[in-house]
């Protein structure tokens, strides 16, 4: 049995990838641990992985109710000063487990590489988007400025990426510090020596979504959509399942799980379904944020398992998270995404290329443009047939096998942590 940590960093979206890691590590006869934000304890638990609570919940709260985490460019900034913020009680917490034989982590887990360099524990990298990979082949599509970058040759992109980057303006200095606390030599750039681990780098989505560039790490697995959504765990309410029931399929409506200012989201939303006459689910953890007396057509509720919910659907409506995207294509469902920051107008430009839906950005994002891509989304064939497609590529899933044999490849015997 070996000794395995798990260090998401995020919203569920982060989460729940490494909760289905940790599901399949378990059921290999591992003893693994997890360590993130309070939120995720009940979670965690469910599926057998023992929880180290990182912080207080008032602290993750806090980042996400931060308005500038949904805006291009400015979310980007409270992300990486959070989790250089959370680097030292992360390394406590992984140093407060003793004997370690291999560390999951992403980018923004700084303290898992930290411990690895402090402690000599094998650490792989997960990335979950495609948009982590700064390619001057295919750079992702992070901002719509970047389209045009997107035409210039490599070597002028090579130049650009010299540049200092948002990762090291925003969290390079407090790490630095961290680093040398603890003994350890500090990265002149996380980016260009933290970014990939040595160890391993593991690609959590598939070929088909977002193909492997020359650039990328040479020490890279790239597997498929984990789509955990704990549906095992959790089934659909009485009355959700009554409202799918009676009526035509629904378009589900989503902003994120850590998105608590979507009011305008769902403002728009309950207008442009009134607009078409179609039914609808809104799915948020904060109800407060839909509009009152909304008509029977509506329904509203704060957490459904997306791979169970989605078979009812006829549009999927999201902010286009990786992990809601995915989803989406599981289902064979047409999806339009209202894209803020972060991966989500790289996603969303993917998901346009793949024929399967439709990209907006928030100013876009009116009652008008929603009921009219509604319309195209809910008769259009080619896009229907699309989704299906993408679909029917994702029930050709890879050997588990085979990517459980490479992340056991990368442990070491048993480290103590001293």
């Amino acid at each position: 049995m070996a000794e395995i940590l798990l260090l998401p960093f995020g919203s569920a979206g982060d989460v729940f990838p490494f909760i289905w890691l940790g599901r399949q590590l378990t059921a290999r006869g591992h003893r693994v641990r997890m360590i993130t934000a309070c939120l995720f304890e009940e979670q965690a638990r469910k599926v057998g992985i023992e929880f180290i609570s990182l912080g207080e919940r008032d602290e993750f709260e806090a980042m996400i109710r931060d308005p500038r985490i949904w805006k291009s460019g400015i979310g980007t900034k409270v992300v990486f000063e959070f989790a250089a913020k959370s680097v030292e009680p992360y390394l406590a917490a992984i140093e407060s487990c003793g004997k370690v034989d291999l560390m999951l982590a992403p980018v923004t887990a700084f303290a898992g590489r930290l411990a690895r360099e402090k402690h000599g524990i094998p650490l792989i990298t997960v990335h979950l988007q495609p948009a982590v990979f700064l390619s001057v082949h295919e750079t992702p599509l992070l901002h719509p400025l970047m389209r045009l970058f997107n035409k210039l040759p490599a070597g002028f992109k090579k130049l650009i990426f010299s540049l200092p980057n948002p990762v090291d303006l925003f969290a390079l200095p407090k790490v630095r510090r961290i680093c040398a606390a603890n003994g350890v030599k500090p990265p002149r750039s996380l980016w260009r020596e933290w970014w990939d681990s040595p160890d391993g780098v593991l690609a959590l989505f598939p070929a088909w979504f977002a193909a492997p560039q020359p650039d990328w790490p040479a020490n890279l697995l790239q597997w498929t959509f984990p789509l955990e959504d704990l549906a095992r765990e959790q089934t659909l309410q009485p009355e959700l399942q009554a409202f799918l029931a009676h009526g035509e399929p629904p378009v589900i409506f989503t902003p994120g799980s850590a998105n608590v200012q979507a009011s305008r989201f769902f403002a728009v939303a309950a207008e442009a379904v009134e607009r078409i006459g179609c039914r609808a689910v809104f799915v948020t953890r904060e109800p407060k944020q839909v509009p009152p007396n909304l008509p029977s057509s509506i329904l509203t509720v704060e957490y459904a398992p997306f791979s169970t919910l989605l078979k009812h659907a006829a549009v999927f409506v999201h902010h286009g998270g990786i992990g809601t995207m995915s989803q989406g294509f599981a289902a064979g469902v047409p999806q339009l995404i209202m894209a803020m920051a972060h991966d989500q107008p790289d996603n969303a430009d993917r998901l346009e290329r793949l024929g399967a839906g439709r990209g907006l950005n928030v100013r876009q994002f009116t009652p008008e443009r929603v009921a009219h891509e509604l319309k195209h989304l809910l008769e259009g064939i080619e896009i229907r047939q699309a989704a299906l497609e993408c679909a029917a590529k994702l029930r050709q899933m890879p050997s588990h096998e085979v990517l459980f044999a490479w992340i056991q490849s990368r442990m070491k015997p048993c480290h103590p942590i001293s």
